[in-house]
């Protein structure tokens, strides 16, 4: 057994806070500041998550709500006088059902091709061993502070026959320089040294440490870099304002303004006046706006943690 320490004065010195073991299970008393405190951080925080959620409640309401009522602000917090009426406009379109199906077809493909060539090359870019690898890295840093301009790339989209093609909407954005730069700070950060080490002893190529080890360990910034690949097709809208000429090949964003504009504009139908024309043109557009944004909001949920995770991890070390 440990004996007591004696001081040479026959007097047990006196113990400190630090000597004191920390237990986890003794809590300290709080305070009344401490409340107060916490109670202004909750309030705070309730009234950030009401700031964020509400216009998304808000459309949702006025897309199912008479317009005449939306107007006159008696809408606030559940609908009145229920119609249906925009979403009946907008999906008796059958543009709306090819607009769907081709921004599904984009997103899915540049999703796949942005993925399969931004972290193979992140993870060259991150070993230290590629000598080359801070030129490189210059020349892909250098695109987004310098770009060729609109005309430019159309005389070049023509050349290479990507006008009128899906391909337009997938090749020239196959690597966003943002996300090379997240990823390759990932690798850098989180893949240990130790690991490629150990993979060469046992005779891995780095084909073999990178499709055996690496991959299996990137799961959380394959995620995030495939949700920021994804949202970015889904609403790329001035590819297909420029480049896409055929209706049938148009995205679904681009299908959803020329259906809005076409509503707001019918100034012909003799049986509704310009201010009936309005509030039905404003239906019409809260429709729109939870139509092109349903997938995304069910997709979020099932990539969330790791997104948090991937994100933090690939953008605030390295």
């Amino acid at each position: 057994m440990a004996q007591a320490t004696v001081s040479p004065t026959g007097v047990a010195p006196k113990t400190s806070s630090d000597d004191i073991p920390w237990n986890p299970k003794v809590t300290q008393q709080r305070t009344f500041g401490d409340w107060v405190v916490d109670i202004v951080i909750w309030v705070i925080l309730a009234l950030v998550v009401l700031a964020v959620l509400y216009p998304i409640w808000f459309v949702i309401i006025a897309s199912f709500s008479d317009q005449t009522l939306v107007a006159s602000g008696k809408v606030t917090l559940w609908p009145l006088g229920f119609n249906v009426k925009g979403y009946e406009m907008v999906f008796s379109d059958d543009r709306v059902w090819q607009g769907y199906l081709n921004t599904i077809i984009y997103s899915v493909v540049g999703t796949a091709l942005n993925v399969a060539v931004t972290i193979p090359a992140a993870f060259a870019l991150s070993r230290r061993e590629f000598a080359p690898r801070r030129i490189i890295m210059f020349f892909f840093t250098f695109t987004m502070f310098f770009a060729g301009g609109m005309i430019p790339n159309y005389l070049l989209f023509r050349s290479l026959g990507l006008l009128d093609s899906m391909w337009v909407f997938i090749l020239p954005s196959a690597v966003n320089v943002f996300n090379l730069i997240v990823a390759r700070s990932f690798f850098e950060s989180s893949i240990p040294e130790e690991l490629h080490e150990a993979a060469q002893l046992d005779g891995e190529s780095y084909y073999g440490f990178f499709f055996k080890i690496v991959i299996p360990l990137s799961a959380a910034i394959m995620a995030v870099i495939m949700l920021y690949y994804f949202v970015q097709h889904w609403n790329d809208f001035g590819t297909g304002l420029v480049y896409i000429q055929d209706t049938h090949k148009q995205p679904l964003q681009n299908v959803l303004r020329d259906i809005l504009l076409a509503n707001s504009t019918q100034t012909g139908n003799s049986s509704m006046s310009a201010g009936e024309l309005q509030l039905f043109a404003d239906q019409i557009k809260y429709g729109i706006i939870l139509i092109s944004t349903i997938p995304l909001l069910i997709l979020y949920p099932f990539l969330q943690k790791y997104f948090n995770k991937g994100v933090m991890v690939g953008a605030v070390k390295g």
